[in-house]
């Protein structure tokens, strides 16, 4: 009731500010007051039954609220309604394929009782839900109607699939942008004019900019640089287009500056500082992590086919301490070359620092525990931890700290930057997701909870398995729900619908579930399931693949003009927008104007 009462303020106020006129017109706003009403009347019966009612529509609605304050989502979502009418030929035609081998294998197949792999053709419904499961790789099947089904579907379709929604997304992507930075842009201009007001003058001063900046709700980076920038200008005055690139500096993430390296008076000093500033020691690094993984490799192979007491863990903390006797070297180099903060503002110093840290204490506690390693030496003693489990875990982080080379190599660079932005630009896609996992989840529940229950005689199981034969929709055939026992795979609870829809968009073998359900329910339960199969993999993996591809592109694209070190800077603009921005045309001066005097909430005296 908390929230419902934020909520009610919050739609009032903006309807008070917009004003009626524009509320009218904006269906957000609309569909968010029809969400709180029947929230409230939702509310309102539960409280008149004691709470004691099963369905409430206030849950399945609830979600609503998430989209409309996320106008990145609003956007994504305006975006795929415009993408629907292109990806629903394409499922039209995938829907014409299995309607088509549907008929072709009961033509075929009429009146037989042909099976393979437990597959009976028998009905026109069986043959077409196992052409959709079919369309992805979940089983394999021998029969050739099947399999040519499969060779077209999954090879063909799908993939043409995946093509229409990059192509068709990205475009709508691209316009979504557009308008996104012209008001942008008009916002900009609206706020040189005002501040040029009431003299329309083509020109303002530096010191009125600044001293609106200082009492600007803004990160304190963007807020520096975008002051910065305005203190470039000598004669102290700022036209509207130099005002408009100020603001440029809001597509960029922070970039932290290197502090400067210390200066020493002696000769020895400044020779290590160097060394081991130049790149070839982080080279040379490289090659001793590599030379560390391949050394812990061998000793690995060597032992696989060893019992533990027949391991022999003498040689593997001989070369253990040799290495990191060599990292902690390396680091205190480092430090001496960069300084304590210069050593701290790399992000694989850092990286490099800790695990070389964790490795040192982890190498004194084995000294402690076993005194100097011996070959003798209980490999399951009466001590907190055996040798063998802390030799383990100090491989497992030198394994882990090879993991430095990704930023050194330009490919696996770019790689790594792009799985990193898609936490920033993917948000909206992936809190869009999380929208459509709640509302199926919670429609399942209502569906679907307490539909299969695991059989309170275990020995009821024992004697289907031996007869192969169950009355009801009990059934113990190999590959089916019972048999693999998945019986925690329900929608009795939240938690567990939310695991059953990952498994079916992943399609790990969701014909099992699919199969379950239409025997223990009705066979309409396979629109449930198909609809999130069509929503999840066919439509919403789609469209992360396409961000991804246009994301890893531009990156790709980028990196081929810079170097090594510079390919970590690609992060520092990789926005959408940015992403974008070459494809986006621009608004001209005349277009910002025009706007800007029919805007109905701004009255400029020009």
């Amino acid at each position: 009731m908390v929230c419902l009462c934020i909520f009610i303020l919050d739609v009032t106020v903006k309807t008070y500010l917009i004003g009626w006129e524009e509320f009218r017109m904006n269906k957000w706003l609309i569909g968010y007051t029809v969400v709180i009403a029947a929230s409230v009347v939702d509310w309102m019966l539960s409280i008149s039954m004691m709470c004691s009612e099963s369905l409430r529509v206030r849950r399945l609605i609830r979600p609503f609220f998430l989209l409309q304050n996320s106008s990145l989502m609003k956007k994504t979502l305006k975006c795929v309604k415009r993408t629907l009418p292109e990806i629903a030929s394409v499922i039209l035609l995938l829907g014409l394929h299995i309607c088509l081998f549907t008929m072709i294998g009961m033509l075929i197949f009429a009146k037989s009782d042909v099976r393979s792999d437990h597959i009976l053709i028998t009905s026109f419904l069986s043959i077409l839900i196992w052409l959709i499961i079919l369309i992805l790789p979940a089983l394999n099947i021998d029969i050739f109607i099947y399999v040519f089904s499969f060779l077209l579907g999954t090879y063909l379709l799908m993939n043409l699939m995946t093509a229409i929604i990059y192509n068709q997304f990205r475009g709508y992507l691209l316009m979504s942008v557009q308008t996104s930075i012209i008001r942008r842009r008009l916002g900009i201009r609206a706020a040189f004019e005002v501040l040029c007001c009431p003299v329309p003058v083509l020109s303002m001063a530096v010191n009125m900019f600044l001293q609106v900046m200082d009492r600007v709700h803004m990160k304190s980076y963007w807020r520096e640089a975008i002051i910065k920038a305005a203190q470039q200008f000598p004669d102290g005055f700022i036209n509207g287009e130099a005002f408009q690139r100020l603001f440029n500096e809001l597509d960029k993430d922070f970039m932290k500056e290197h502090p400067p390296k210390p200066v020493y008076s002696s000769p020895v000093l400044q020779h290590i500082q160097i060394i081991y500033s130049h790149f070839y020691i982080t080279v040379l690094g490289n090659v001793v992590a590599l030379a560390n993984v391949i050394c812990i490799c061998t000793v690995l192979v060597l032992d696989s086919e060893k019992s533990g007491l027949e391991k022999n863990n003498f040689y593997m903390e001989i070369l253990n301490c040799i290495f990191i006797l060599y990292y902690l070297i390396e680091m205190l180099l480092k430090i001496v070359a960069f300084g304590w903060r210069g050593y701290l503002s790399y992000r694989n110093n850092i990286f490099d620092g800790f695990l070389t840290v964790l490795l040192l204490a982890i190498q004194i506690a084995i000294f402690i525990t076993y005194r100097i390693p011996y070959e003798k030496v209980d490999p399951v003693p009466g001590h907190v931890m055996a040798l063998w489990e802390m030799v383990r875990l100090v491989n497992m982080l030198i394994v882990f700290r090879f993991l430095r080379i990704i930023p050194e190599i330009k490919l696996m660079a770019v790689v790594a930057s792009t799985l990193v932005d898609l936490v920033k630009n993917l948000r909206a896609f992936a809190g869009i997701l999380l929208v459509v996992y709640y509302m199926f989840a919670v429609l399942g529940i209502w569906l679907f909870q307490g539909a299969i229950t695991p059989p309170s005689n275990t020995s009821l199981i024992f004697n289907a398995n031996v007869e192969n034969k169950t009355d009801g929709p009990f059934s113990m055939d190999c590959g089916t729900f019972e048999q693999l026992e998945y019986w925690p795979n329900n929608f009795d609870d939240f938690a567990s619908s939310l695991v059953l829809l990952y498994n079916i968009m992943v399609v790990n073998n969701w014909h099992v579930f699919t199969d379950a359900y239409t025997r223990y329910t009705t066979e309409w339960s396979l629109v449930y399931f198909v609809a999130w199969w069509l929503t999840s993999s066919v439509m919403w993996v789609n469209l992360f693949v396409a961000l991804i591809l246009e994301n890893f592109t531009y990156k790709w694209d980028r990196s081929n003009a810079l170097s090594v070190e510079d390919v970590e800077r690609i992060a520092y603009q990789s926005t959408v927008q940015l992403i974008f921005r070459e494809h986006v045309q621009e608004p001209t001066e005349e277009e910002l104007l025009a706007q800007l005097q029919q805007h109905p909430h701004l009255h400029l005296s020009w």
